[in-house]
């Protein structure tokens, strides 16, 4: 009877532990792993199902050998002494690997290589990015934080201010406005040395490039002046106006991402979930970075600050960059509120947008063809043509003593400035159409 418990025992220990694995497995293929590892994992599955079986079956002729209402026999015989064998742990471990048990159960090297890559994916923990701001930034609060203050309440900035809260630069108003003054301050120091340097020297094309001036020093101060005017105010407006362009960036890519983002909403609607559970999809595919940012906004409004998912849509297109996402999270709020049909709602939607999609493709198509005319006209045909004036004039004698060496030295700079000046147009160009 005894030995009947104790492998009845081993049985039920065995089987927990294959059980145990069993579990495992799942929770490794349900983490979407690679090909490989779900064909080992599987193959593994299917073993550990086939020992279960086989156990059970002998769990079950074990207990109908227990039959515990049968009486037991009187015998009369001598008491011998009875030694209860002893079972170690690692024999049990070794039964369940199946070396002497079970052969099938056995892993080879590469399976125990994979499971243990998988083991090790479930302990990895997700590490929270804390930003902090940059040393300019803090550098810049310090000194300007108190006047900073004061002006961001200011109508001029108003513009600035609104700008910043709908774009995606991360950075608070104040700070932003205390950068702004820093940076003026420094261009204004930097535009006195310039100023003080050109008083006394000259700067030219040819060896050598500095020399000392000849002019008098009343008319070098009023030819360099105005650098120590227009370098710091050029600086202070190219900062106010930045984030209304960093805005017009992110609304352009925004638009680009959106019809494609309103069919995927529209599909999931169809599901008839949680209209939270829609915006927390299309967050966790990553496939719509840009709006996923203000749908992240979305939802924290909703679950950290407890808002509504009505009150947070129209909080949310308030505050957000783009126009048509505004329109959509509108619609969508009113739809909620009406009980209006969700799925036809993002269907006709998503139609528009596609519709406005194309037709801006097509612009931009014919756009480019534009420029592409401009720049040959003006960056191949027009230097090659006033390199050839240059040069009749100075073999004619009316180019004033200008050398071969400095009429190509202006074309390369010419033409740089011109190339340079063509892509710069080109990248504002692309960042101001989503292109």
């Amino acid at each position: 009877m005894n030995e009947e418990f104790e492998k009845l025992k081993d049985h039920i220990e065995n089987e927990k532990k294959a059980i145990e694995e069993i579990k495992i497995l799942l929770k490794d293929l349900s983490g979407d792993p690679g090909q490989k590892e779900k064909k080992v994992a599987t193959a593994q599955l299917a073993s550990l199902e086939k020992y279960l079986g086989e156990k059970n079956n002998q769990v079950g002729e074990i207990l109908k050998g227990l039959a515990l209402t049968k009486k037991v026999p009187i015998i009369v015989a001598p008491v011998e002494k009875v030694v209860k064998p002893e079972v170690k742990t690692e024999e049990i471990k070794h039964k369940f690997v199946g070396k002497a048990d079970y052969k099938e159960f056995e892993l080879s090297k590469l399976e125990k290589l994979t499971l243990k890559r998988l083991k090790k994916k479930e302990k990895k923990k997700k590490e929270k990015k804390v930003k902090s701001p940059s040393q300019y930034v803090m550098f810049s609060n310090r000194i300007f934080s108190k006047i900073s203050t004061d002006l961001i309440e200011e109508p001029f900035f108003s513009r600035t201010r609104k700008d910043l809260i709908k774009s995606n630069l991360e950075i608070l108003p104040r700070s932003y406005l205390s950068m702004m003054l820093l940076t003026s301050v420094l261009v204004l120091i930097v535009s006195f040395f310039l100023v003080l340097f050109f008083l006394f020297f000259n700067f030219g094309i040819e060896l050598p490039f500095i020399t000392l001036t000849e002019d008098s020093l009343g008319n070098r101060f009023v030819k360099t002046f105005w650098m120590f005017i227009v370098l710091p105010v050029g600086s202070f407006f190219i900062l106010y106006l930045y984030p209304s362009l960093e805005k017009k960036n992110d609304e352009n890519k925004i638009n680009q991402e959106l019809p494609f983002a309103t069919i995927h909403m529209s599909s999931v609607s169809g599901s008839m979930i949680d209209p939270t559970k829609i915006f927390s999809i299309l967050v966790s595919t990553g496939d719509y970075p840009n709006i996923s940012k203000q749908f992240i906004k979305l939802l924290n409004q909703i679950n950290l600050q407890g808002s509504s998912l009505v009150n947070s849509l129209r909080s949310t297109a308030f505050n957000g960059p783009s126009e048509k996402l505004s329109d959509l999270m509108g619609g969508l709020a009113t739809t909620i509120t009406s009980g209006g049909d969700m799925p036809n709602f993002f269907e006709k939607r998503a139609q528009s947008l596609m519709l406005d999609y194309r037709l801006e493709k097509e612009k931009y198509a014919k756009t480019a063809e534009t420029f592409m005319d401009i720049y040959i006209s003006v960056v191949i045909a027009a230097p090659m043509i006033l390199m050839l004036l240059l040069i009749m004039m100075n073999v004619s004698g009316l180019g004033g003593g200008v050398s071969a060496g400095t009429i190509s030295l202006i074309m390369v700079l010419g033409v740089s400035t011109i190339n340079f000046a063509f892509l710069m147009f080109l990248h504002i160009r692309g960042a101001t159409t989503g292109n």
